[in-house]
């Protein structure tokens, strides 16, 4: 059986970024299929250089798969031109409120923020700064990517509605009413957005965004068919379910 790899939210984190990959292509070799759950930039300290290790990987030819995360679309929107703020946030947030880290985002291309600025400045200053490839690249990312037996996404699924037929903003955002359902998926739902303190199985579901955005180690993990280990500088690990 052929393994698939994946890999959590990244959020900045390049280091951890190298590390995970290098434990992948231990595990599988040069030519190791990868699923990437989005949230490449925000938080950690260099969202640029992730993005640049990823578009090297794709022009290199790995066999590589980008999905889209909400940070991820909330960087491509703020890029558009008149910026585009995200209607899911609430109305005290957004993208460059310290809680989001679209500040560190752009701080890793240049961007100064020491002293008061006013939005249009930062937004004129990113449209420079940000190069086309980067842009492009956010753009051209998919929400889901499935197999016979897994179904990955970002944030999950809104339970009920099938795989076809589910919402861009629940694929990027979803929440509680995915993560509280207890009952079967029509596939093994892999996904990222909402951290826990370690990788976690929970059945109809698992959950790969270990919190590399605070700071906490970035997980990759292994599938053969519905099995799942996580590698570690070690080799591979049992993945862990809910106490």
């Amino acid at each position: 059986m052929t393994a698939l790899y994946a890999i959590g939210d990244i959020h900045g984190q390049l280091a951890s970024l190298i590390q995970a990959v290098e434990w992948i292509e231990k595990d599988g070799g040069p030519e190791a299929p990868i699923v990437f759950l989005g949230d490449y930039i925000d938080r950690g300290p260099d969202s640029r250089g992730v993005l640049d290790f990823l578009i090297q990987g794709r022009l290199a030819g790995r066999h590589w798969t980008f999905l889209k995360g909400n940070h991820d679309r909330m960087f491509e929107w703020f890029l558009q031109s008149p910026s585009r703020a995200d209607p899911h946030l609430f109305t005290d947030l957004s993208w460059l409120h310290e809680r989001l880290g679209g500040q560190d985002t752009l701080r890793s291309y240049g961007l100064d923020f020491s002293t008061r600025r006013r939005l249009s400045a930062v937004h004129e200053e990113a449209l420079r700064r940000v190069p086309k490839a980067h842009r492009d690249f956010l753009e051209g990312c998919p929400l889901v990517h499935e197999t016979e037996d897994l179904f990955f996404c970002h944030a999950g699924i809104r339970p009920g509605i099938a795989l076809s037929d589910q919402s861009e903003e629940d694929l990027l955002w979803i929440r509680q009413e995915f993560l509280e359902f207890m009952g079967r998926h029509p596939k093994l739902i892999v996904h990222g957005h909402s951290p826990v303190e370690q990788a976690c199985h929970y059945g109809n579901r698992i959950n790969l965004d270990s919190g590399a955005g605070y700071g906490h180690p970035l997980t990759a993990a292994v599938f053969e068919g519905r099995n799942c280990s996580i590698l570690t500088a070690q080799g591979r690990s049992k993945i862990s379910k809910p106490a």
